[in-house]
């Protein structure tokens, strides 16, 4: 059966008879299996018709637009636009060139709808697994590195005290109650780093110590300790029996090593020293050799608060949070996978 929105047309076949270069979006189309994806979709994305009577998107291209949304950093009017004026995002995401193109607010309702049927984390792990059968991720001789990073709310903290007398009007006995309201982001909250304090959000995170692809994560309210994460973390991360996981410091409790113990793991958890009892020479040197390594969460850190924008959150909620974190995922090892194909 053929699909109105991805047949193709004589404008698309005039388009492909020009050719076109091997652009960063053409190498990602070709990394991928399209048609396992599909799958992942159809089996739990159900496509439904508009209020109006106008036939749905298709699952696939739709999901495919979400991506150069995030590397190109657009907003849904901003990709909307962009998928009417670039040919590169029509050919990558295979609407054809002749059909009714998605507007915003369509978007907006698809990706919500992935959000709804919990297929973000599905998507993440069938694009993780090709990687894995190309050779690019390698997880089975590799191990993790675990780390956290503070991602500041969409919305700005305030808090607003309501009085609800007006100056000049009639005067009672009774003083008026405030009525005070804060942010609208309820799940966001308040921590403090050094001497500065962030109102947000902490993103939990788990990169393999080869290349720096992200295995695994969460979000959580910013307040939240790294410590009490680890074990979801590593739950998340998926590694093979004695793999070595690294970690800074902060991680550094006889529940997380007992953990690593329990699960078959390599302890590479740096060695905190405490009071009236300095580190030895074998845990400072064991402390340097783990933080030769690390740098590679760091880097992946820096790469999505820079490139991606990952050091503020595009919407509110600890739900959309995660689905912000897992897509932004997706995209960074896409990126990661075609930059190490070409080279």
């Amino acid at each position: 059966m053929t699909d109105r929105f991805t047949t193709k047309g004589f404008a698309d076949y005039i388009i492909e008879q020009r050719g076109h270069a091997n652009t960063f979006l053409d190498r990602i189309d070709a990394l991928i299996d399209w048609k396992r994806i599909d799958r992942v979709l159809g089996k739990h994305y159900r496509k439904t018709a508009g209020a109006d009577g106008r036939p749905a998107y298709p699952a696939l291209p739709m999901f495919k637009l979400l991506l150069p949304q995030r590397w190109y950093g657009l907003s849904d009017p901003g990709l909307e636009e962009a998928v009417k004026d670039r040919i590169s995002f029509i050919r990558f995401s295979g609407f054809s060139m002749s059909s009714t193109l998605p507007d915003h607010s369509t978007i907006c309702r698809f990706r919500n709808a992935l959000l709804e049927h919990n297929l973000f984390e599905r998507l993440f792990e069938e694009i993780n697994r090709q990687l894995e059968e190309r050779g690019i991720l390698v997880k089975e001789s590799n191990g993790a590195i675990l780390d956290a990073t503070i991602v500041e709310s969409s919305r700005r903290p305030r808090k607003v005290i309501e009085v609800m007398a007006e100056d000049r009007q009639e005067v009672t006995h009774k003083p008026p109650s405030p009525v005070i309201s804060y942010s609208d982001d309820p799940d966001a909250t308040w921590v403090k780093k050094g001497k500065k304090p962030y109102y947000g959000y902490k993103a939990h995170i788990a990169v393999d110590t080869g290349n720096g692809f992200i295995l695994g994560g969460h979000v959580t309210p910013a307040h939240v300790a790294d410590t009490t994460e680890f074990d979801r973390l590593l739950t998340e991360a998926n590694l093979s029996p004695d793999a070595p996981v690294l970690a800074d410091k902060g991680y550094s409790s006889m529940k997380n090593r007992t953990t690593l113990k329990e699960r078959s793991y390599i302890d590479g958890i740096m060695h905190k020293a405490a009071r009236g009892k300095p580190l030895t020479f074998v845990q400072r040197l064991m402390n340097r050799l783990i933080s030769s390594v690390r740098y590679r969460v760091e880097q992946g850190i820096g790469t999505l608060k820079r490139g991606y924008g990952f050091s503020r959150m595009r919407y509110t909620g600890l739900t959309k949070g995660n689905m912000e974190f897992i897509l932004t995922a997706i995209t960074f090892n896409l990126k990661k996978a075609a930059l190490m194909v070409r080279t």
